[in-house]
């Protein structure tokens, strides 16, 4: 029986590959719109990206825990 730890584990990297698909995505579309600050933009997306990989591998980390349980 697969424990709910795994099943979290998996959602958490999903819902953080949508997350930085999205961010990643918006970013695009403000450097479309105003190319002058494009470098403002790419600056705040990486930073965004980095916490949302950050919470996504606390998650990850978590729910596998759960699973050695």
């Amino acid at each position: 029986m697969m424990s709910m730890g795994a099943i979290g584990a998996g959602l958490a990297a999903i819902g953080a590959g949508i997350g930085i698909g999205m961010i990643g995505g918006k970013a695009a579309d403000g450097v479309a719109r105003q190319p002058e600050a494009g470098g403002d933009i790419r600056t705040n997306m990486l930073l965004t990206a980095a916490f949302v990989e950050g919470a996504a591998l606390f998650a990850i980390v978590v729910g596998l825990l759960d699973v050695l349980k």
